[in-house]
């Protein structure tokens, strides 16, 4: 049971990923480290976190604008 849950909040961290890099895409944003936290996933049961990562300052820019 738990290794199903398990499986289930990572497939929905990889989901989450999905959909943000796809509506990021749109706003002609992309964050090029935008993934799943490596270490997050090492647990036994993972509990995933997404790593947003680095970007240029144009990018953290543009991003705030279409947050406005």
């Amino acid at each position: 049971m738990e290794a199903r849950h398990s499986a289930h909040c990572v497939e929905e961290a990889e989901d989450a990923v999905k959909e943000l890099r796809a509506e990021l895409a749109k706003a002609g944003i992309t964050l090029p480290s935008l993934g799943l936290h490596p270490v997050s996933l090492a647990r036994e049961a993972p509990c995933p976190l997404v790593e947003l990562g680095r970007c240029s300052v144009e990018t953290a820019r543009r991003l705030a604008a279409v947050l406005r």
